[in-house]
């Protein structure tokens, strides 16, 4: 194709125990997934799943086994952390039944939804959408995808999430409220999914702010852990 200017690099993420890539067509969100996130997010209950995205080119990949470096954002003053299980598919479809989801699994990564928080809470307050507190530059670093034939289907494991050492998020991905097979149900009544789709599942209770100069270390059920330092 004769582009009047070059096309953006696809972004792709590093998977375990190869060289080969994998690449990201769009980023789906799950919102308040867990249910003390929701409690301190001032919800209760089993809501009906809602999503939001980011862009993909929001996505920081590490490289295998490295920590990467991101930019403390514009127009914030409370940057927050959500440490999430990331999963990504392999195999598109619409109206997938929850029995069948884990069917178009590839494989799974820890990651990071970093979150313009007062700029999300006055949109919350004027009913405006949530893009600039969510949708930021370089506000989803992810770690390498473990595939699943590697770790088989995660239904439980340790989700944690330290800031400079102290432990801020810990639960268990087995209280996620709609479960990922429930999720990928959901998502593809609503869109039809495609290979490269990545969802971010939602994040545990303990979301904080961090600063310039913090360094976060995340992990999930055995997973590929994910260092980042906030320039």
């Amino acid at each position: 194709m004769n582009f009047i200017i070059a096309p953006a690099p696809t972004t792709s993420l590093a998977i375990t125990g190869t060289d080969q890539r994998f690449p990201i067509r769009r980023v789906y969100c799950v919102g308040r997934n867990y249910v003390e996130h929701a409690v301190e997010m001032g919800f209760t209950g089993r809501e009906p799943p809602f999503f939001f995205m980011k862009p993909a080119d929001a996505v920081v990949p590490a490289a295998m086994g490295d920590s990467l470096t991101i930019d403390y954002p514009a127009l914030t003053k409370n940057y927050h952390h959500e440490v999430e299980l990331v999963v990504a598919i392999d195999r598109g479809g619409k109206n997938i039944r929850a029995a069948e989801a884990h069917k178009h699994i590839f494989g799974y990564a820890v990651g990071l939804d970093m979150t313009r928080r007062d700029l999300q809470g006055e949109c919350k307050k004027q009913g405006r959408p949530w893009e600039i507190g969510k949708a930021v530059d370089q506000s989803a670093p992810i770690g390498a995808i473990t595939p699943k034939s590697a770790c088989g289907e995660l239904i439980s494991g340790e989700i944690v999430l330290t800031v400079n050492g102290k432990t801020t998020q810990k639960s268990d991905i087995n209280k996620l409220i709609w479960t990922i097979n429930e999720v990928i149900e959901h998502l593809s009544a609503a869109w039809e999914l495609q290979p490269g789709d990545i969802i971010m599942t939602g994040t545990p209770e303990g979301v904080a702010a961090v600063v310039s100069g913090d360094v976060m270390v995340a992990s999930c059920a055995g997973l590929q852990p994910l260092t980042v330092h906030l320039s």
